[in-house]
């Protein structure tokens, strides 16, 4: 540690005092995304500018599914910000009113074609705070069965199963890259070593 340094120990009662919102004005409005402005003062004087994208909709879930293969259930699905197919975990937003648990179930069933007795919830993540108000719940899925509803996907999921024993080869490779699903591997991964 340098010279003049000193290590700080953070304290929820060391958080300095969120800005004053001076102005805030929507700048544009989609079916998804809301673009807002926010003119802010900080503690220390100062005014900044920023754009976010605020909290909207409903709690979205992303589910790491393991079946009694030791094998975890990806899907291959088309993802329009990149215009490609990747390799991800099944997720989807909980209709209103639903639990995060009974979201997650409905989701691997649209999605992969299995239910679970076994939905535990593990952390809630946060996706680009600094200027995204978007958050995701991770789910951890097991005790499958087969069971298919109809979602709202444009076309049927390929489903992939992994062996839960390769996971750091899925989790380091290169067909494997959204942030939240490796997120998810990585904290259910004390709960995949107990299988």
């Amino acid at each position: 540690m340098g010279a003049g340094i000193i290590p700080l120990i953070w304290q929820d009662s060391m958080a300095p005092p969120l800005p004053e919102i001076l102005d805030r004005k929507i700048l544009a409005r989609s079916r998804l995304f809301t673009v807002e402005e926010l003119k802010l003062r900080f503690s220390n004087g100062v005014e900044r500018v920023y754009e976010r994208l605020p909290v909207r909709g409903h709690p979205a879930v992303i589910v790491v599914a393991v079946n009694a293969q030791r094998e975890l259930l990806l899907i291959r699905e088309y993802a329009a910000g990149f215009h490609e197919v990747q390799l991800s975990l099944p997720k989807g937003a909980a209709q209103l009113g639903e639990p995060l648990e009974e979201a997650a179930n409905r989701e691997l069933q649209e999605e992969i074609g299995f239910g679970a007795r076994d939905v535990r919830f593990v952390k809630r993540v946060t996706l680009a705070p600094g200027h995204m108000g978007f958050t995701i719940n991770i789910m951890f899925a097991r005790d499958l069965y087969a069971q298919w509803l109809p979602g709202d996907e444009p076309e049927p999921l390929e489903v992939v199963p992994w062996p839960i024993d390769r996971l750091d080869e899925l989790i380091h490779g290169d067909q494997f890259n959204e942030a939240r699903a490796i997120a998810a591997l990585t904290l259910t991964r004390p709960l995949l070593e107990e299988l």
